[in-house]
């Protein structure tokens, strides 16, 4: 629906009124052929129930319709309208392209947003305000909250369920292939490459690490730490065939000669830099792997590679 022609100052041209709702246009378009100009939604409206002009009856749709000239969105936007909270006591006229700014600042607004100045600090419309209850609304924001929780518990609940059955059946899967492995050399083969495939894919899904007090290595962590550890590896999605063997490689009895002892690893110390090293998410932990390090000497790595857990310095 367009503007009121009795909230106009003067005269207003007849090209500029709507002949849907006999109104000024408001967001007009106009069809292609004929040119005639309706307001947006009049047109629209009435393009729902039969997709002629409704003028002179010419055959149109709704995607045919176009933005009118120039010179007509600039005269309607010289027209001079009463603000639309006239009836609230607003008595500004503007230009018709100024209004939406006005009417979002002007004071007469009702539903204009104000900021309840009783504690809540809650933004209500301003017709609003005299009821505003701080205490009601915050009890609803907070059940409203609490079943958000709540949904996205059980969402999350479901999901680790789902992700729990997927690894179940991954895991039947790799145990089947294994038993096929003893059978059958072929099969051996393609195993062995799936699982190539699956470590490299989940070594290139971890962040790079940068390691910046090795110092802070822990080599001998005790099984809690390792615990933990060890569900951070699972949690990110290392291959259950590799999570075992990266556990036992976290501890100094299983580490390579260049790092078995304290005295060894402070002669390698300089090298340390040259490892590519991958954070183990969420934790001050990183994966040294095979795969990224072949570049290091023999006895500064083993497969299919090393945790290690330091107490700080991880970024």
């Amino acid at each position: 629906m367009g503007y009121e022609l009795g909230r106009f100052e003067g005269e207003v041209d007849e090209e500029l009124i709507c002949p849907i709702c006999s109104c000024v246009l408001e967001d007009p378009l106009q069809s292609p052929q004929c040119e005639h100009a309706f307001c947006a939604a009049c047109i629209h409206e009435w393009l729902t129930r039969q997709p002629t002009c409704p003028v002179d009856r010419s055959a149109i749709t709704p995607n045919q319709l176009k933005s009118v000239p120039r010179i007509l969105r600039n005269l309607l936007s010289r027209l001079t309208i009463s603000c639309d909270n006239k009836a609230f006591g607003c008595t500004a006229l503007v230009k018709l392209d100024v209004l939406t700014s006005h009417l979002q600042d002007c004071e007469f607004n009702p539903k204009k947003p104000v900021v309840c100045e009783k504690g809540c600090g809650f933004v209500v419309p301003k017709d609003e305000i005299k009821d505003h209850n701080c205490v009601r609304e915050l009890r609803t924001m907070m059940s409203q909250l609490q079943q958000k929780l709540t949904e996205l518990q059980t969402e999350s609940m479901e999901q680790k369920i789902q992700l729990r059955e997927q690894k179940r059946e991954i895991q039947g899967l790799n145990d089947a292939l294994r038993a096929l492995r003893i059978m059958n050399p072929r099969v051996r083969e393609i195993q062995t490459t799936m699982e190539n495939e699956d470590l490299t894919r989940w070594v290139n899904s971890l962040q790079p690490a940068r390691v910046t007090r090795w110092g802070g290595m822990i080599s001998t962590p005790d099984a809690v730490l390792q615990a933990v550890i060890k569900r951070a590896l699972v949690e990110s999605g290392s291959p259950s065939h590799v999570v075992a063997e990266l556990m036992e490689n976290a501890h100094e009895r299983r580490w390579p000669t260049g790092l078995s002892t304290l005295e060894t690893r402070q002669l390698n110390r300089r090298q340390y830099e040259n490892y590519v090293t991958k954070r183990i998410p969420g934790k001050q932990a990183v994966v040294v792997m095979y795969c990224e390090n072949q570049h290091m000497p023999e006895d500064l790595i083993i497969e299919p590679g090393l945790v290690m857990i330091f107490a700080h310095g991880v970024e």
